[in-house]
């Protein structure tokens, strides 16, 4: 009788390498699919979170018949020594010497009517359970300045610390301090700016200006969806709603130099609107990763001051600070924000996102449009209307309802110049 001997089958040490290398080969092609799949649903998800802001603008409107004030809310109080303030930008725990940011009215809008509540009623709650720091031991209605770097612990108002999720983007990484509560979105305010837009429309101390100089200077640089200090409403907008930009994306400060999320300030006064390249000009960018500010000065050369982390880019949804909340169409997305004097003072704020090539913009008719870095821009050196500070200076400069000379960018930023918007930005 014959036996046969089972043969045993089995792979060999080579054909498993060769499957091991099929796998990996594989997931490497697939992972990049993946990530690339949930940034899309992340966009997708901002881009929504945009949709409902513009629906929360558009309500505001049609109930109160005017945007929400961009810089408004009650005027000079007290700081927490009791001594009443003189200037809208010292700090105060008994009013918010009207630095409330356009995102404030529309609350109730967004489905906050909760945060709305706490703002209004005041109270005596806070984020660490100790009383405020006020002279009555409570908050007054509409809330203290919500600026913290006056000392005055204005932070501890939990409404002004609480992150509101329709206010931020999935995309962006930041969350928790040093920020007190986080935005991804901010408010347009044109294609212009000078020195005079610190106080607005109004003096120091909130009074009415007693003479027309700064009325008619104010004019010049007033030229976006929201102003600062006073009401827009639709009427205001002769461009059109869909050619007018109402509000834009911006990224949050990470803290690590980001040209879009830190500041370069202390620039000198009228530097920057003279020439919104200032900055680029002036080399303050790392020449080898120049999404970054200088810190080599063997290299480049290094900003004159940060403002970063509690002071950076859209780390404080309620304060109207245009370093904070606003942006303007002169410098194309994702650039850098190039201030002239302190970080509650003026410059370049353009939007910014952490999508590739571009961000989300919001129209005043409520569109969603993703804005690409490379948008015609215009003459990038050009002075923005109203900024010199001499009197012989062109009269164009300050010609309300001049055409932007940023170009299609400048143009979707200005609410009444009448330039032709012969793009089709929604398709």
């Amino acid at each position: 009788m014959v036996h046969r001997k089972s043969l045993t089958s089995g792979f060999t040490l080579v054909e498993l390498l060769v499957v091991i290398a099929i796998i990996g080969i594989l997931v490497g092609l697939l992972l990049p699919a993946v990530q690339a799949a949930r940034e899309a649903a992340r966009r997708m998800s901002c881009s929504n979170n945009f949709k409902q802001i513009g629906l929360a603008l558009q309500n505001y409107h049609s109930a109160y018949k005017q945007n929400p004030v961009n810089n408004g809310g009650t005027g000079l109080g007290h700081n927490s020594s009791g001594a009443r303030v003189g200037s809208w930008w010292e700090g105060s725990v008994t009013t918010n010497n009207e630095e409330l940011s356009a995102m404030v009215g529309l609350t109730p809008f967004m489905e906050q009517q909760p945060i709305w509540d706490q703002i209004t009623n005041g109270g005596s709650a806070t984020t660490d359970g100790s009383t405020p720091n006020t002279p009555t031991g409570l908050w007054t209605p509409m809330g203290p300045n919500p600026r913290h770097d006056r000392g005055d612990q204005t932070d501890r108002f939990i409404p002004w610390a609480t992150e509101i999720p329709m206010l931020r983007c999935p995309s962006d990484p930041g969350t928790g301090r040093p920020g007190r509560g986080r935005t991804n979105y901010a408010a347009c305010v044109g294609d212009s700016f000078s020195q005079v837009w610190d106080n607005g429309p109004k003096e120091g101390n909130l009074a009415p200006p007693p003479d027309d100089w700064r009325p008619i200077w104010f004019s010049a640089v007033d030229r976006g969806y929201f102003s600062r200090k006073k009401a827009t409403k639709f009427r205001d907008v002769l461009d059109g709603l869909s050619n007018t930009i109402a509000m834009a994306e911006i990224v949050t400060d990470l803290g690590d130099g980001d040209k879009r999320g830190a500041l370069s300030i202390n620039n000198g006064g009228w530097n920057v609107e003279k020439n919104p390249s200032f900055c680029i000009d002036g080399n303050q960018l790392q020449p080898d990763e120049p999404m970054f500010w200088c810190d080599d000065a063997t290299l480049c050369t290094t900003p004159p001051n940060i403002a970063e982390n509690t002071n950076g880019r859209g780390m404080n949804w309620a304060w109207a600070s245009m370093g904070m909340t606003m942006v303007n169409t002169i410098r194309p997305p994702n650039s850098e924000v190039c201030f002239n004097g302190w970080h509650d003072n003026v410059g370049s704020a353009p939007p910014s996102s952490r999508h590739q090539g571009g961000a989300h913009i919001l129209m005043g008719d409520g569109a969603v449009i993703f804005m690409t870095d490379s948008v015609e821009s215009g003459d990038q050196r050009s002075p923005t209307n109203g900024a010199w500070d001499s009197p012989q200076a062109p009269g164009a400069l300050y010609k309300t309802g001049k055409k932007s000379v940023y170009g299609l960018w400048g143009s979707l930023g200005s609410r009444a110049s009448k330039e032709t918007i012969e793009e089709q930005l929604n398709q």
